[in-house]
């Protein structure tokens, strides 16, 4: 009777551990899609200030971003540097990312 209470503890803890893993491996693949939509994002923004791509910097940051599955929170253009933040719901979190593009110094 002792063992078997004790392989159910085992069980349930197992359980316990591979339900947290697979939270935390699914936070690190939200966080890294949110991050590269940002990045997009921000390059595409930097792209239109330049004039390598038609149409508004932000504007192109922002249908970018929605094509990725992210939402635009702000876009800000300094000369030909732009710097995009997006977010991407994660159950009742948002993941926040921000991005900078332009050309180099």
């Amino acid at each position: 009777m002792a063992g078997t209470v004790a392989s159910a503890g085992i069980a349930v803890i197992g359980a316990a551990v591979i339900v947290a893993a697979a939270g935390v491996g699914a936070a690190s693949v939200v966080a890294q899609r949110v991050a590269g939509a940002a990045d997009s994002a921000a390059l595409a923004a930097a792209d239109a200030a330049s004039g390598a791509v038609p149409g508004v910097p932000c504007d192109r940051a922002a249908e970018v971003a929605s094509a990725l599955g992210a939402r635009m929170r702000s876009c800000e253009l300094v000369e030909l540097i732009a710097t995009v933040s997006v977010s991407v719901p994660f159950g009742a979190f948002e993941v926040t990312a921000t991005a900078r593009a332009g050309p180099p110094p």
